[in-house]
């Protein structure tokens, strides 16, 4: 199905993530999308090997940034292939890229040379630290601009442990879709004034959002919000327990005093009601190891699903902490959408992860799996009115491989 972005061309020059992923979640939207990778392709193509040093056949996370769309491949320190890329860029709507800022600049590719050229165009930048500070082309993995330096990791370290390592792409993630989100919005601001602007997202900024509120008591009170573990909950009801078949769920009764009675009959403990130490939620604050303690004994006696039926008759608020494995075949999360049938090349589905948003008047649905390096190549020179002759002269001089 074409989806809400049925039309919108987008060219991206991107490596690794946060750059392709909002390229991807636009092709998923409906866009139609050409990658421009460098001879040697996107080294996100080599993740594993990156990772552990040897080559390994399938690449899911590759998959999930770069379903859906056609690569070119360009040697842009060829001037032939920047020429390509113009052309290109010139009939497209959203330029989108990750790469540093100096890199672009070299081929001619940054936002005030390509506004000059393209007025109408729409260009994406996500960098580390801002596209025009001090530390613009300083290397920013999210590991670093997001989870380090935005302070995303110290934020979500218990007392005492070592900060933990961030799950794979998860702050790129996060930036992909704040990127494509606002291309979406200066699209709009385009169609009401002809005019395209640059759209920047910096990691650092995403994860200190992220944190916001923190940021907020820091910046308004000075208070450090420091981190702590379940025994020390600033409300012990909005807090993870273990069932008795060793289980683990997360109580979330955020209004404590309205929640804490249907807790106490829902576990068969009315008795804490009357307890002077936890009669409201100024006491349950200060005496929340002993809390935790009581109802770490209470729910150790039943499994999870029989503390699911207890909960549901008196509307006790609850989610199961899963596991990625228990993720994929939970009945919950797939009813949701979470995951969606890509088509491959052999005409069969592969299931993937869905991108988190659905359209009732324009469903999505993504095209293909994604494509091998420099499979459109050809393709799309041709449709640039290149002829056969043309293309094996740029194959000779390497603007092409």
């Amino acid at each position: 199905m074409p989806g809400p972005l049925e039309g919108v061309k987008v060219v991206e020059l991107g490596l690794w993530v946060a750059g392709p992923s909002a390229a991807a979640m636009l092709g998923d939207w409906g866009a139609s999308v050409i990658k421009l990778e460098p001879p040697r392709g996107d080294p996100f193509r080599g993740l594993f090997a990156s990772l552990m040093g040897s080559p390994v056949s399938l690449n899911p996370p590759f998959e999930l940034d770069n379903r859906g769309k056609r690569s070119v491949a360009l040697d842009l320190e060829k001037e032939e292939a920047r020429d390509i890329a113009f052309r290109l860029i010139g009939e497209a709507d959203v330029f989108l890229t990750n790469m540093r800022p100096r890199v672009v600049q070299e081929f001619g590719l940054d936002y005030h040379s390509l506004h000059e050229r393209f007025p109408r165009l729409v260009y994406g930048q996500v960098t580390g630290y801002g596209p025009d500070t001090e530390a613009r082309d300083t290397a920013a993995y999210d590991i670093g601009a997001f989870w380090s330096q935005a302070g995303v990791g110290m934020s979500l370290t218990a007392p005492g442990a070592d900060i933990p390592q961030q799950r794979g792409g998860m702050g790129d993630h996060m930036t992909g879709q704040m990127t494509a989100g606002a291309i979406c919005a200066a699209l709009y601001s385009r169609e009401r004034t002809g005019h395209g602007q640059r759209v920047s997202v910096p990691l650092v900024r995403v994860g200190v959002y992220m944190v916001g509120w923190d940021a907020m008591l820091a910046l308004r009170l000075g208070v450090p919000v420091l981190p702590y573990d379940r025994y020390h909950a600033v409300n012990p009801i909005i807090d993870c327990y273990k069932s008795g078949d060793g289980r683990w769920f997360w109580l979330l009764l955020l209004q404590a005093d309205r929640h804490w009675g249907d807790l106490c009959r829902a576990i068969g403990r009315e008795g804490l009601m009357q307890d002077e130490r936890f009669k409201n939620i100024e006491v349950r604050r200060i005496n929340a190891p002993a809390l935790v303690e009581e109802l770490d004994k209470v729910f150790a006696t039943r499994t999870m699903a029989e503390w699911a039926e207890a909960f549901a008759a008196s509307d006790v608020w609850w989610a199961p902490v899963n596991s990625v494995n228990e993720v994929v075949h939970d009945p919950i999360v797939h009813a949701a959408g979470a995951f969606v049938d890509v088509p491959g090349p052999d005409g069969g589905v592969k299931k993937a992860v869905a991108t988190p948003a659905d359209f009732s008047g324009t469903p999505w649905q993504p095209r293909s799996v994604p494509p091998e390096l420099g499979q459109h190549t050809e393709e799309v020179l041709l449709e640039l009115g290149y002829d056969w002759d043309g293309i094996v002269a740029l194959k000779e001089n390497g603007a092409i491989p």
